[in-house]
């Protein structure tokens, strides 16, 4: 009987130890042999170390990335680490969690780089090359790079074809570890072993089995002659050798070349790290198994003698297990989603690359509105082209336009230049400028004639009084009523702050906030959008724009140009007006005129109004060229980067089909009849000029960049540039 017992309890003993033994997924015999010998140094680890972890680690042998996912998802496996794309599709696809992220020294980021042994070569001149690939659907070596050539249009793709036919088009060879089972034509260059049975076949595998797999694999391929350019990340570029390092080049997004070291300015984008994944059942166990694997055997860990967990060198390959240069794991609590993990931004650039596949807002283009008024000629230009649907989406503000695109919401909209300065730096991308010269010059250089062109004629800002008002003048404007044409505004909030606008007020400019200028300088007034003071003299709206007075948006009567000069001259009962309007140029007489016609109030003349200088003149609305605030970039027409080239089209046969309806009552660059003006677009605009092939920071200009770089760089306001900070590769 008693050693009935014993055995039981021996039996007992080893299925708990069993089952308490962690699982990890390798992808090949180097990897096999690190996780064998993180066992073992667990296992030497005295207690109490691991008392409360476990007493041993089983490996598990798949022969790729793809079967490691297959195997934790069949609990034949427990934990195995994912390149950020692969992360994507455990969770979205296989409904696992991720419990613990790389983080390297400059943060959990990583840079997609293109290098090249020839120096003739720019990203401009990829079509037709041999390319080497870290991996499928990988961010540095696959997601960043395409994403790039499509937002520049330099790569051609529609939706109704797969990805990978489309880079197979554009490139003579390829090796994309990965794509055997979906694109085998981008494997020709991959040099793994062939067979005809699954598990012994290496060739193009996410294993290490495959020479030319992952970033050090695409270096290889490189390196050896078989590829022209390959695309990695830059922690790759650390392992290169001091004598090759002159022999390589980086690709930068301008068409030049630069140095291996100038990795953080030249690089075709940045994007997620790596993550652990593992079962929703199990994340808690995995989640301190690798806290205390960190504390064992990490950078600063007590057992490093023993183990170290980041360094692979001692077995033949890099990363193994984890990335090498991995500083440590950054533990993810349960309940986060993909966006908290990968970052919304990576997540809108994969669903754009079709990692979802297709469905029906691949067909449509959704454009932002933000007013009722908007919506309105929205749904009438949907109904007027023969192009692509277009599908009108309603949000509150620019800003939420913004946030709106970043989360996959809607596709595009037209930003004025302060907008497009915060839309950029949330990862949105130009299309389209829009053209305010002669209508001969845009039939040259507009966008149906597929022309790209720097011509970008821009706009001013003034201050406007009443003629009657003598006493108004810029550096007297303390203790008066101001309106503004909206908050973030070039004309009504970014300019007018620069100047002088009370000398007893704002001397010396003691703040470089705009909003606190305006809130000690005026006694009330209407800038959309903000609060406090200056939305007491604001209206809102009424009828079905019914909004709450200072929305930031057309619903409000003072908002936009027109907006602020209603707020000019008064409500229609002569109430609630102010002293002086800060807007653009561009149609402010034919918006006096239209002030009769509105019925809004009658007997209005241009020659009524006067332009306040910055030195303290006066001066006729026709003098604006001398007598102005400043010079403002035209709108643009922004979106996320993989949909550049399918906005571009829709725009492209949009004008080509209202151009062929000249006799049509709507016209896109007209809004007197929907009771305002400048919805969607300027109505000054004659068409819209090609900048897809430029970044955002050259649309807006060097000077203005700078001017309002500062401005929000001391400003509290701007929660939307903080929406987009928090869009991940930082460490938690």
């Amino acid at each position: 009987m008693r050693l009935i017992c014993i055995i039981l309890l021996h039996f007992i003993f080893v299925c708990c130890t069993s089952t308490k033994k962690m699982r990890w997924c390798t992808v090949s015999d180097p990897e096999q042999r690190k996780c064998a010998e993180m066992g073992k140094a667990l296992l030497a680890v005295p207690p109490p170390a691991t008392a409360n972890a476990f007493p041993g680690l089983s490996c598990i042998r798949a022969f790729s990335l793809t079967d490691c996912i297959n195997k934790v998802t069949a609990n034949r496996a427990d934990v195995v680490t994912l390149e950020a794309g692969g992360v994507y599709s455990a969770m979205k696809e296989f409904g696992l969690a991720a419990v613990a992220k790389e983080t390297y020294s400059d943060g959990g980021c990583v840079l997609s780089v293109a290098v090249v042994k020839n120096s003739s070569l720019s990203v401009k001149s990829l079509r037709g090359l041999r390319s080497c690939h870290s991996g499928f659907r990988w961010t540095a070596g696959w997601s960043l790079p395409l994403g790039f050539l499509l937002s520049r249009n330099y790569l051609s793709w529609s939706k109704e074809r797969p990805l990978a036919k489309g880079v197979s088009a554009f490139f003579n060879a390829s090796c994309v570890p990965g794509s055997a089972a979906v694109a085998p034509h981008l494997c020709s260059l991959c040099r793994g072993q062939k067979s005809y049975v699954r598990q012994k076949n290496l060739h193009c595998e996410m294993s290490h089995s495959e020479p030319f797999y992952n970033s050090y694999g695409a270096l290889r391929c490189l390196k050896s002659g078989a590829g022209d350019v390959a695309f990695v990340d830059h922690l790759a570029l650390e392992s290169i050798e001091n004598s090759e390092r002159d022999k390589l080049r980086l690709l930068c997004t301008d068409g030049t070349q630069a140095p291996l070291s100038h990795y953080k300015t030249c690089n075709l984008g940045r994007g997620p790290g790596a993550a652990v994944v593992t079962r929703l059942s199990f994340r808690t166990v995995a989640r301190k198994f690798l806290l205390t694997l960190q504390t064992l055997f990490g950078r600063q860990g007590r057992e490093r003698h023993r183990f170290q967990l980041f360094d692979s060198s001692s077995f033949g390959e890099r990363d193994l297990l984890f990335k090498d240069a991995t500083a440590k794991l950054a533990a993810l609590p349960d309940g986060v989603d993909l966006s908290q993990v990968l970052g919304l931004g990576y997540i809108t650039l994969l669903k754009g690359l079709g990692h979802e596949g297709s469905s029906l807002e691949d067909s449509v283009v959704r454009w932002c509105c933000i007013s009722h008024a908007e919506l309105t000629k929205c749904e009438q230009w949907a109904l007027n082209i023969e192009s692509d649907p277009l599908v009108c989406v309603r949000a509150a503000s620019m800003r939420d336009c913004v946030k709106k695109i970043k989360q996959d919401e809607v596709d595009a909209v037209s930003l004025d230049a302060t907008h497009v300065y915060i839309a950029g730096k949330c990862g949105l991308v130009p299309v389209v400028t829009e053209y305010y010269g002669q209508d001969g010059e845009c039939m040259a250089t507009g966008v149906s004639a597929g022309q790209k062109t720097e011509v970008l004629p821009s706009v001013v800002g003034v201050a406007v009084a009443k003629r009657s008002n003598r006493l108004i003048a810029m550096g007297t404007l303390g203790g008066r009523r101001s309106c503004h044409g909206h908050m973030h505004s070039p004309a009504g909030w970014l300019l007018p702050y620069a100047h002088t606008l009370s000398r007893q007020h704002d001397s010396g400019h003691a703040t470089c906030d705009p909003n606190r200028v305006y809130g000690a300088v005026f006694w009330k007034g209407c800038l959309p959008g903000s609060r406090g003071n200056l939305c007491k003299v604001c209206l809102g709206g009424t009828g079905e724009a019914t909004t709450k007075r200072c929305a930031d948006n057309h619903n409000e009567r003072y908002y936009g140009n027109m907006g602020a000069l209603r707020c000019l001259v008064g409500d229609p009962s002569g109430k609630s007006y102010g002293d002086v309007a800060f807007l653009e140029n561009h149609n402010l007489q034919d918006n006096i005129l239209s002030l009769n016609s509105s019925g809004w109030a009658e007997g209005w003349t241009p020659s009524d109004f006067e332009l306040l200088c910055g030195d303290g003149r006066r001066a006729s609305l026709s003098e604006w060229e001398s007598c102005h605030l400043g010079v403002i970039p035209p709108n643009t027409v922004m979106t996320r980067p993989v949909l550049t080239a399918r906005v571009y089209n829709f725009l492209v046969k949009s004008e080509e089909t209202l151009a062929a309806k000249p006799r049509s009552e709507f016209k896109l660059f007209e809004s007197r009849r929907y009771g305002e003006s400048d919805l969607l677009f300027k109505d000054v605009t004659r068409c819209f000029l090609h900048t897809s092939h430029a970044d955002w920071r050259s649309v807006l200009g060097e000077e203005f960049y700078s001017r309002v770089e500062a401005a929000f760089n001391c400003t509290q306001s701007a929660d939307i540039l903080h929406f987009c900070s928090q869009d991940v590769c930082s460490p938690l």
